[in-house]
């Protein structure tokens, strides 16, 4: 296949990905975020990069976002949140980060492969993308051209980028108004 083959399949399969995400949840995504106290953004390998980048989008909104594991990064309690993005939910450091966060009574938000998986059971609410990953028991309903997760690891990029647009128009901001706070001491 040439570029423009590859590029159209990647886009079709992104396509059909974001949009079979479920509204409710989504919904309910968003009103944990905005009532929490503090965010605390977790993953490993390819989704601990994605979820960096929304931690940095929420600290960007003005909202207290750290990135679990970070040396700066305080205590979770109560009023917190703690956002997983884990394709298969069995991820032992992410498994144990949720029981630690149920067990001081924090909420908890998965984004999975698997609906079913321990993270999942412990988790307020889930974010099913229905994707292909080797390291997922649950296989999602979407299949891919792309190699081992990638495309789960894509759509939770864009989805959390999509999560941030909704939550800049509850809060009533644009990109100018999160620009402020971008860094600058590059």
């Amino acid at each position: 296949m040439e570029y423009q083959e590859y590029a159209n399949e990647v886009l079709q399969e992104l396509k059909k990905t974001l949009l079979s995400v479920s509204v409710n949840d989504t919904s309910a995504f968003v009103d944990l975020l905005l009532g929490a106290k503090e965010i605390f953004c977790a993953g490993a390998g390819r989704s601990g990069f994605e979820i960096k980048g929304f931690a940095m989008r929420l600290m960007h909104m003005g909202l207290n976002s750290y990135v679990v594991g970070e040396t700066c990064t305080p205590n979770i309690d109560e009023g917190g949140l703690l956002v997983i993005c884990s394709g298969s939910g069995e991820t032992k450091s992410l498994v144990n980060h949720a029981q630690k966060a149920k067990s001081v009574g924090a909420k908890i938000a998965l984004i999975t492969i698997d609906p079913n998986s321990t993270i999942a059971k412990l988790a307020d609410v889930v974010i099913e993308i229905s994707a292909p990953s080797p390291k997922s028991a649950h296989e999602g309903r979407i299949h891919s051209i792309q190699p081992m997760g990638s495309l789960f690891e894509q759509t939770e990029g864009i989805y959390m980028d999509i999560v941030i647009m909704m939550l800049m128009e509850r809060k009533g901001m644009n990109s100018d108004t999160m620009f402020g706070r971008h860094a600058n001491m590059e």
